[in-house]
């Protein structure tokens, strides 16, 4: 008969799974604190309470402040946090995974540091945005190519759909308010979805920076999976959001975006995109060895051994290191 004695306490890191969280929480002009293993954010409304396991991304706007018992509750839970700007735009992050395993890591740093395997993932990430079209001889200027002309037409398109003039993409770094209100949504639905991303990207324990289509940066593979849904759900939600009014633009998208996503349960589809995209064949989580916590040393030909023990002699079984 199992007892409760008898079974693995669960650690706030298990609570709840990546897929299951909230996608992002937006917060400003509060102070964030700790209540047991909820954060809360007061205000002069009042004090909110929210459950820290629930949470993918927490962005905290322009007058936040947080304490040190709030971050110690967030990096426990795995939640990434990022410092935005006004109006989301400009983002910090930082954040722990939620495994602790580098299982994904070294898969993804292995089709990265191969030339092939590294066009490979691009073209399939490609296949994803675009399932009609074959990229298998594409080189990546040839991708390129077509994903910036795939962008245009899905721009004309909305314009089209929804009614709103559309002239070009048009985004000054540090002046949210230079563009007109489509090019706001657009902009603030791109930077909340590099903040869900990266949320993702690094609970699953992988390196933000080794891109496959974007390179130089250290966000390039958070770009890579944003852009995964820019055309399907980040563009087309945008023009929802401008043509309703050109008041509130910002607030509105980060609104409307976080129910999208609810929607379609995008986390979800994220991690199981990303480990499709770095380990073609392993549908489980089992399988591509999220749940393992486990440290190895690496032998020869390719083999790991265990680690904590000495093996400088022959009773090496036996003699631990430390």
């Amino acid at each position: 008969m199992t007892t409760v004695s008898r079974r693995t306490a669960l650690t706030p890191r298990q609570l709840t799974r990546t897929g299951e969280r909230l996608s992002f929480i937006y917060l400003e002009r509060c102070t964030v604190h700790r209540d047991a293993n909820a954060i809360t954010a007061e205000d002069a409304d009042g004090t909110t309470h929210i459950p820290s396991a629930t949470i993918g991304t927490l962005l905290l706007g322009p007058g936040t402040r947080i304490t040190h018992q709030a971050m110690s509750v967030l990096g426990e839970t795995g939640a990434a946090v990022c410092w935005v700007g006004e109006q989301g735009v400009r983002y910090y992050a930082s954040g722990r995974a939620l495994t602790r395993s580098s299982h994904l890591m070294e898969a993804q740093a292995r089709q990265w540091a191969n030339p092939r395997s590294r066009l490979a993932v691009a073209r399939a990430m490609y296949r994803l945005r675009f399932p009609e079209e074959d990229p298998s001889g594409f080189t990546r200027h040839e991708l390129l190519g077509y994903e910036g002309r795939r962008v245009k037409d899905c721009y004309k398109a909305q314009a089209a759909r929804t009614g709103i003039p559309w002239r070009r993409r048009n985004y000054t770094p540090g002046d949210f308010t230079s563009g007109d209100a489509v090019n706001q949504a657009v902009t603030a639905a791109a930077q909340c979805m590099y903040g869900i991303a990266h949320a993702v990207v690094a609970s699953l324990g992988c390196s933000p920076a080794l891109g496959f289509v974007h390179s130089g940066h250290e966000l390039s593979f958070v770009l890579d999976i944003a852009d995964l849904y820019k055309t399907e759900i980040g563009i087309p939600l945008a023009f929802d959001v401008a043509v309703e009014g050109e008041e509130d633009v910002g607030p509105r998208t980060r609104r409307a975006l976080r129910d999208r996503i609810n929607e379609t349960s995008l986390l979800d589809r994220c991690v199981d995109d990303i480990k499709r995209l770095l380990l073609p064949g392993a549908a489980s989580s089992t399988e591509s060895g999220e749940n393992r916590d486990v440290v190895a040393l690496q032998s020869d030909g390719g083999h790991n051994v265990a680690a904590g023990r000495n093996y400088g002699g022959p009773d090496e079984d036996s003699e631990m290191t430390w």
